[in-house]
């Protein structure tokens, strides 16, 4: 491709009618933070200058004028297309990238030499100073919120002030309140740390950050979203260094190990793990795998994201724009050979559809669906497309599961029990004064709560005949099932969590 230097040495394009186009920098000075190069490239179009207040876009050709009319609408000018060679605005657009990511190169640096979050909180995050060292703020937020268990990091706009959460044992607390000012280097530097398109506001975005503090090792997982006010962000902090739970250190009572111990050893089926996001179905499934990985045993997982590695274990990560999704994979997996499978979530018939058939066909598959409780997982499956009867056929049981906090061991005491838990025969209850030791919550660390519906001939029978959720409830009480409420009235008898903490997470049953 040709090109011709202006006086001044700057490299600018033309095209064969002679007219030229602008310098790079020229451009990149003239498109507007809201607009991403991603946009301009998928959409053809190219800002060249402002004349007369009328903006005029470069384009390979007219049917490229609603593209242009949007980057219009984007700087606030009416717009005229002025026609060049589709490869030159394109060469034009490169040149804009590599301009871009040196520019945002200077600004990557490695986590290092971490400050202490109260010291940068009373020097610099509580001034009114726009001067914040924005690398020391994130940094010290980082390891702040790793310090304190947290698995979630909250960065909130809102008109006069950006809020900063942390989310600690599956409770938010408030933990900053920056200046509005503050907002666009914050969100602007997690960008960058997250490999993120800095230039891009008006479309949500997904990344990751791997970093090292001290002989941890911590993977953070960044969502970003446009709110009316600025980007919201929310980080998920997996601390590998914690390790992987094992099934004795999930909390289960006796009766609950040994029930889930035997439905997980079955040579093949299907068992569901039911429950809101947040409720520690993951952690079950990765404990589960633990127990189940051998060396004479083909285990393969389908995760999205994969947050752990399983020693052992064959793990796939989806990615839809590769064409990798749950459905597609799990085909592939079947031609592996595997003897257990674990697809991270059934979202559609057809991956529910393959799910079941590996299950009848000798295999053992671990999933997860959303339902509110375990019952109510086979009744979602018919709703997908499954016939009752295959559900009946692969099911081996569903589990749902929540996680309630832990009432604090240093400041526990005695309490009156709440009327609705008197009548269903609690006698003593107990909750947390707040102490230092749990930063004044009452509570330090969850436990799971774990209702489990096992497959038996009755069950079976009622699912085929497309039986209700309430009917097949009733049929699995008859014979011992509980409900997360019961298993939950346990818990709070023996001191572990408080009323409040059950009727919070399960509703008052």
């Amino acid at each position: 491709m040709s090109y011709q230097r202006n006086t001044e040495g700057e490299k600018r394009y033309d095209n064969d009618t002679g007219k030229v186009l602008p310098p790079v920098q020229s451009i990149v000075d003239l498109i507007p933070s809201s607009v991403s190069l991603d946009t301009l490239r998928q959409m053809k179009v190219l800002p060249l200058r402002n004349e007369d207040s009328v903006l005029v876009v470069a384009a390979p050709g007219y049917s490229c004028y609603s593209g242009a009319q949007v980057l219009g609408a984007a700087m606030g000018y009416p717009v005229e297309l002025e026609l060049h060679e589709e490869e030159k605005i394109m060469a034009v657009l490169n040149s804009l990238y590599d301009l871009k990511a040196g520019v945002a190169d200077e600004n990557i640096k490695a986590m290092e030499g971490i400050e202490d979050i109260d010291d940068l909180a009373r020097e610099d995050v509580l001034s009114d100073s726009v001067d914040v060292p924005v690398i020391k703020l994130v940094n010290g937020l980082i390891l702040d919120a790793v310090r304190n268990r947290v698995t979630d990091i909250h960065i909130e706009p809102f008109e006069g002030h950006v809020q900063v959460r942390f989310r600690i044992d599956g409770v938010l607390h408030d933990r900053l309140r920056l200046p509005r000012t503050h907002q666009a280097p914050l969100t602007s530097r997690i960008k960058v740390m997250a490999r993120m398109d800095i230039a891009e506001h008006i479309v949500p975005q997904d990344g990751r950050i791997g970093i090292t503090i001290g002989d941890k090792e911590v993977d953070i997982r960044v969502s970003v979203i446009p709110t009316q006010h600025g980007e919201r962000i929310a980080m998920r902090i997996l601390d590998k260094t914690r390790g992987l739970l094992t099934l004795e250190d999930l909390g289960m009572s006796e009766r609950e190990r040994t029930v889930m111990e035997r439905i997980i050893h079955e040579p093949n089926g299907m068992i569901l793990f039911t429950g809101p996001t947040g409720s520690g179905k993951t952690t079950t499934m990765y404990a589960i795998l633990q127990a189940l990985a051998s060396p004479d045993v083909n285990l393969i997982t389908v995760e999205d994201p994969v947050e752990y590695d399983l020693p052992g274990v064959g793990q796939i990560q989806v990615n839809e724009k590769a064409g990798v999704t749950f459905a597609s994979a799990l085909r592939s997996i079947l031609r592996q050979d595997p003897d257990i499978i674990m697809i991270g979530e059934m979202r559609d018939y057809d991956t529910a559809h393959i799910g079941v058939q590996a299950s009848l066909t000798g295999h053992l598959v671990l999933s997860t669906l959303h339902t509110n409780d375990s019952v109510s997982a086979v009744v979602r499956l018919v709703d997908m497309g499954i016939e009752p009867y295959l559900a009946a056929g692969s099911l081996v049981g569903a589990v749902a599961q929540r996680l309630v906090r832990r009432i604090c061991p240093r400041c526990i005491e005695r309490i009156e029990p709440p009327l609705i838990m008197k009548e269903q025969g609690v006698e003593d209850a107990y909750r947390g004064r707040g102490c230092e030791y749990c930063n004044g919550t009452g509570y330090r660390d969850r436990v799971g709560l774990y209702e489990q519906f096992i497959m038996n001939e009755d069950a079976a029978s009622a699912i085929s005949s497309s039986c209700t959720a309430a009917e097949l409830r009733s049929l699995a009480k008859a014979r011992g099932f509980r409900t997360l409420w019961e298993i939950g009235l346990e818990k709070v008898r023996s001191g572990i969590t408080s009323p409040e903490e059950l009727i919070r997470v399960t509703g008052e049953d």
